[in-house]
C-alpha cells in the first residue's frame, strides 16, 4: 500500500514531540497492515496519545487529518 499525507497531516509530524511523531508512525503503519480495513470513506485509528483520520482509494491510504493530545 502507497501512503500519502495532505499537507496539513504532514505538518504535523514536525510539530509534535518525537515521542508522538513515532506514535504517528506506528498507527500508519498499522493502518497499512490491515488486510480486513478498506474504508471506502473515512476511517480512524487511535494510539494512546494520537489518532489520525484516513480513506483508502485502492492501494492508496489517504491520511486527511492526524494530532494528538499533549
Amino acid at each position: 500500500m502507497r501512503v500519502e499525507l495532505i499537507q496539513r497531516a504532514a505538518n504535523v509530524l514536525f510539530d509534535v514531540p518525537d515521542e508522538m511523531h513515532e506514535e504517528i508512525i506506528t498507527l500508519i503503519d498499522a493502518v497499512t497492515r490491515d488486510a480486513q480495513t478498506r474504508a471506502p470513506n473515512l476511517a480512524a485509528a487511535f494510539g494512546g496519545w494520537c489518532w489520525l483520520v484516513y480513506t483508502v482509494h485502492g492501494d492508496v491510504i489517504e491520511v486527511l487529518d492526524v494530532g494528538c493530545a499533549w
